[in-house]
This record gives structure tokens, sequence and C-alpha cells, in this order.
């Protein structure tokens, strides 16, 4: 646990090498990375922290904007003795991590993001599909009719946004589930969520200035809860506008849990788009 930015940060960290930052979506937490991080930390230092609001982190009312979530991360990274890093985030955690590479664009070598929709650079085909952006958005509602219901409520997305809904089984939705039905935890999920209009603001802001280093943006093949076949790469729809070096690849036979349903594809891909590095010279 760290505490920087005036919030508690849980994080996981483990391996050697050059750091890799891990962020995770909703509704997820850490957890996600599980089976993607001991390959990983053969070769990096991974770092895998729960989001502010979220896993075992502290809950704050406010500051659920990409700008001041990557703050908490810039100082957790700062803390713990890394300048230049490798960062990848997937879901509502690319919006951070993209955050952190505009505020900060000669500390993140090489940027990845995953399935993620950015506020201000939505594709035309996905505009007013997601239907539960708007619902999430909505001021206490969203946390009231769901209270008791987690279980059934978050598992409609982790069966349903699944191409194969096995890859994240019980036990694992039991992990989730147990996190955001503390006390706070749906209101700080869905607080994502209603930051999306400060992170479009941001986003259009930052997007003056575009990113500079690789960025490799990964998206889903196959998706129920958007019809099936997907036939555009969302992250890399706004990563094209947000970045200079831009490259997009469609994971086969996965829908959005990636990093679950297909993790050696994901070991491979990162061990490729870094480099393969093994020595730490970082710090």
């Amino acid at each position: 646990m760290a505490v920087v930015n005036g919030v508690q940060i849980h994080y996981v960290i483990g391996g050697h090498g050059e750091p890799l930052v891990l962020l995770h979506g909703w509704p997820e937490t850490w957890y996600e990375w599980h089976k993607v991080m001991p390959a990983l930390a053969k070769n990096y230092t991974v770092i895998v922290p729960d989001l502010r609001g979220l896993g075992d982190s502290s809950k704050p009312l406010t500051g659920y904007d990409g700008k001041t979530v990557a703050e908490d991360i810039h100082q957790l990274v700062t803390q713990l003795g890394f300048k230049r890093i490798f960062l990848v985030g997937h879901d509502v955690g690319s919006q951070p991590a993209y955050s952190y590479a505009a505020a900060h664009p000669t500390e993140v070598r090489k940027l990845v993001i995953m399935e993620y929709i950015f506020p201000g650079f939505t594709p035309p085909q996905l505009e007013g599909k997601v239907l539960w952006f708007p619902f999430h958005q909505t001021p206490d509602l969203p946390e009231a009719l769901v209270d008791g219901k987690e279980m059934t409520y978050l598992s409609w997305f982790y069966h349903n946004l699944a191409y194969n809904p096995a890859a994240i089984g019980q036990a694992d939705i039991n992990e989730f589930v147990t996190h955001y039905s503390a006390p706070g935890g749906m209101r700080d999920g869905f607080n994502y969520f209603r930051a999306f209009p400060q992170d479009a603001l941001q986003n259009v802001n930052y997007s003056k200035t575009k990113l500079t280093m690789p960025v490799l943006a990964i998206g889903a093949e196959y998706i129920p809860a958007f019809g099936g076949n997907v036939t555009i790469n969302y992250a890399q729809y706004g990563m094209q506008a947000l970045a200079q070096n831009v490259r997009g690849i469609q994971v086969p036979n996965s829908g959005h849990w990636i990093p679950e349903e297909r993790p050696d594809f994901v070991i491979k891909l990162l061990h490729n788009f870094f480099g393969g590095n093994t020595t730490n010279t970082s710090k």
C-alpha cells in the first residue's frame, strides 16, 4: 500500500527488469492481470495497482478523471524509484494510461491501450450504442438500483462482453464482486463513467500535442453485447487522433476481457512490442 496524491493505492509488484505498469478496467481490479503477470515478471518489474476507489485502494468521493488517476500512478511509480516505464491500460484503465503518457511523454517508453472508447473520440458507429454508459453516469441511481444485486449485475458484463465466458470463472467473479459490493465500491466504479465528460475535455486538450512514443491499440474481434463480430478497433480509432505512431491489432477468439480470454496471446504481444527487455536502467 502506498500513500500518493492524497489516497492510499494498493498495488502488487514482482519480477525484475524494466518497470511495466498494468492498469485494470471496470468492473475488475488488479486481479484481472493474474494470468499474465507471472510470465511478464520474468522480464520486467511488473507493477499492478488497484485504481483509486477500486479493489483494496481507498475510496475518495472525487478524482476519477484521467488526469487525477494518472497522477496517482505517476506518484506511485516515482515512490517505487522508477522513472521511465512501459505502460498498459485496459478498459477504463486506458484513460489514465493515456493521460499519464500525455502528461509525462518522456517517461513512457511505449504505451498499450486495450478495449477502450476514448471520450471525445468515439467512433460514429458506436455513438449511443453502449447503453450502460448513460446509466452509469446518472448520479446516485445505478448504485441504488444494483444494491444487493451486484453479483447479478456485474456477471452480465463478464458473460456478455466475452467471446469465451468461461475465461472468467465463478471464483474470479467472486473476487471482483466481493470488492465492488464493499461500501463505496459500486459508486466509485460508476464514478469512472461519470468522469467521461471531464475526460473528453482533457483528451481534446491533450490531443493538440500528439504522443510520439510507439502505441499499440488492442481490440476484441467478437463481443456478444455489441452484436457479435466487431468491425472496428475503437481503441485504435481513438489513439490515431491522440498519437503519431499507432499500430492496431484485433485479437482473434477474444471478447472484451483480453488478458483473461487470451493470456498467452497478450504475453507474446507485449513481449514482442516492448522488445523483451531484461535489463533495468530506469531507476
